[in-house]
């Protein structure tokens, strides 16, 4: 036969549980030297200037013209003379 069991204590323990797992993670993420935080900083900055040096066009340049197919003038072989 199963055990009794207290769902009003068994309530109570699963939030104390999910309590401890969050206070784990606010740890590992919140419990670091200064070093370790201006190191992850560093190659953050790193990763984000290499894919924006990356990019075909600049961000925040709307007003500029871009080079591409739907901005570029149609030419045809017939002159305009």
């Amino acid at each position: 036969m199963a055990d009794i069991v207290n769902l009003r204590q068994a309530r109570k323990q699963k939030v104390r549980d999910e309590k401890v797992r969050v206070a784990e993670q606010n740890r590992a993420l919140h419990g670091r030297s200064k070093a370790e935080k201006e190191r992850d900083r560093l190659i953050a900055d790193k990763s984000d200037k290499f894919v924006a040096g990356h990019r075909r066009e600049p961000l925040g340049d709307k007003d500029s013209q871009s080079i591409g197919p739907k901005s570029a003038q149609r030419f045809s072989d017939e002159s305009d003379a």
